[in-house]
């Protein structure tokens, strides 16, 4: 089941499953409707490296990440091996978007359903003698094509996502595609125009606190003419704009007291200075910037190459050209004291664009059940039985 191979980062094995390589899936839109011709999901070549120390790094944190890549409909599972390796497992699901997990449940948006899995193993069980996480698709409620970006859960549990395509925050609905529970007060009524491009979600205390979006447009697609500069975070309460002036901004997150942003056309992860109204740049990364995840005072951030035509003619052009620097496809893992990068994950080959990460913490080495595998067949839990409670003494 597994192949290994040689990269920069040492010897990286490669959970290659019979789902890449015998599934006959449809194609996803590799880049959105304008873009190349659709990408056979089952034939693409992505080679993977990684920084020398991140197995170690893993392991002793012991923490995995989650990676959506819509692009290639890929979900990366990246943990650490009993050998002392990375260990990278992978799953096909159209249009990967926003995901988000934990121990026990990971949540998927994808291209018309939002998935839900469950780890069926136990504490101290292991799979296949090495994944101490087994995670299940459980639930897959359709939605329709709503351009699903980022999502929250709840401190009751419910999913909390972002719907692109009508300018909104949703929750599932038991008849519906969703029902809506919040939009921008410049949104004038809901509509699939995709108008400001929401697209990030910052959960605080259990609740919906604060989205991003590239723009104020309230008119059909009239975000794409206010990528440079037209970028805002609004606090979802009470309808401030807390933060503007952004390029593209995308994946808030609080964690340490501060609400962290990423930047994406500029390349800059940084927080909001509620004071001001204003970014503060942290650290700068070679790609256009999508998923954060933040554990500790440490941040995983995602990189994609910028694409063409959407994202050219960004701040982040120029960055890169005054680093003599080329775009990554990947992830860093930065400290935020300093800004430094720690440790990383780079994908070449028939992927470009990253969408949104997730550690797992309290999880070593995870797979996950893929709906072309006799796995999905064969692998049956169940509850235990309820035990028969004796009588009460008279």
């Amino acid at each position: 089941m597994a192949s290994s191979k040689k990269t920069p980062g040492g010897q990286v094995p490669v959970e290659q499953s019979a789902e890449v390589a015998q599934a006959q899936a449809p194609a996803a839109e590799a880049a959105g409707k304008a873009d190349k011709a659709p990408l056979d999901l089952t034939k693409l070549k992505v080679e993977k490296s990684c920084s020398r120390g991140l197995a170690t790094w893993l392991a002793s944190n012991r923490v995995s990440l989650a990676i959506s890549s819509y692009q290639t409909g890929r979900v990366y599972l990246v943990g650490s091996d009993p050998q002392g390796r990375v260990s990278f497992f992978e799953r096909i699901f159209e249009r990967a978007m926003g995901i988000v997990g934990n121990a026990q449940r990971i949540y998927l948006g994808g291209l018309y359903q939002l998935w839900r899995f469950e780890n069926v193993l136990r504490q101290n069980e292991t799979i296949h003698g090495k994944f101490d996480k087994c995670y299940v698709p459980r639930n897959a409620q359709t939605i329709g094509d709503l351009d699903i970006h980022e999502l929250g859960i709840r401190s009751d549990g419910r999913v909390v996502f972002v719907n692109t395509k009508y300018s909104c925050l949703a929750e599932l609905s038991t008849t519906h595609s969703f029902k809506p529970i919040w939009k921008p007060a410049f949104i004038s009524k809901l509509a699939p125009e995709d108008r400001c491009h929401l697209n990030g979600l910052a959960m605080v205390d259990g609740k919906p606190k604060y989205v991003t979006a590239v723009c104020k447009s309230d008119a059909v697609d009239g975000w794409r003419d206010r990528r440079m500069n037209g970028g805002v975070v609004i606090d979802v309460e009470t309808d401030e704009i807390v933060c503007e002036g952004l390029s593209m901004p995308h994946s808030p997150r609080w964690a340490n007291g501060k609400l962290w942003v990423l930047n994406a056309g500029t390349g800059h992860l940084g927080y909001v200075d509620f004071a001001t109204k204003s970014f503060v740049p942290t650290a700068w990364f070679p790609g256009f910037l999508r998923g954060l995840s933040i554990v500790g005072n440490v941040a995983a951030v995602g990189l994609s190459k910028p694409r063409n035509q959407r994202f050219e003619g960004l701040q982040l052009d120029e960055e890169l050209k005054k680093r003599d620097a080329e775009p990554w496809c990947g992830v860093q893992i930065v400290n935020l004291s300093n800004g430094d990068v720690v440790n990383w994950i780079r994908f070449e080959g028939d992927i470009s664009e990253i969408f949104d990460i997730s550690f797992l913490p309290n999880v070593v080495n995870p797979m996950m059940i893929g709906l072309r595998t006799a796995e999905i067949r064969e692998l049956i839990t169940f509850e235990p039985e309820a035990q028969a409670q004796p009588e009460a003494m008279a």
